[in-house]
């Protein structure tokens, strides 16, 4: 079989292991030099609805930039997997993470609305060595899902 010249990026080529839009994005995001490309890039795999975009996302929850960090969790919502649940909620638990970003995971996992995702939510909500704010914040999430 002889492959075309015009075939060599298009279908052919995203077929293959490791290659296609969604891990250019992801490469683009976990390493490119300026936040604001990277950001574009975490974006576009909220967007995706690629389940191949949640492993790079989850990743990039730890990231030393908190932009990144906002970015990927934000994304994370959109794809709404249940894989990300367990680093959404270390990312929640973390005193000494912004205080928006600790928000934006506890949205997030109202978002999934996974069994583990809820019972994250639940069990942050009743730590009363939390920060009392977000706790209140957590537990108004888990009645308008109308899981508390």
């Amino acid at each position: 079989m002889e492959i075309s010249a015009e075939k060599s990026r298009g279908e052919w080529y995203d077929s293959f292991p490791g290659k296609g839009i969604v891990y250019d994005l992801s490469s683009t995001a976990l390493s490119a030099p300026d936040t604001d490309g990277r950001l574009r890039a975490v974006t576009a795999l909220g967007k995706s609805g690629d389940p191949r975009a949640v492993r790079p996302l989850m990743d990039l929850v730890a990231d030393h930039d908190p932009a990144i960090r906002r970015g990927a969790i934000a994304a994370l919502g959109e794809l709404k997997s249940g894989r990300p649940v367990e680093v959404l909620i270390e990312r929640l638990r973390d005193r000494s993470e912004q205080a928006d970003i600790r928000r934006l995971a506890a949205e997030t996992l109202a978002a999934i609305r996974s069994t583990g995702a809820l019972h994250g939510l639940r069990e942050f909500s009743a730590d009363e060595d939390e920060d009392p704010e977000l706790r209140s914040y957590a537990t108004g999430l888990l009645a308008h899902s109308g899981t508390w």
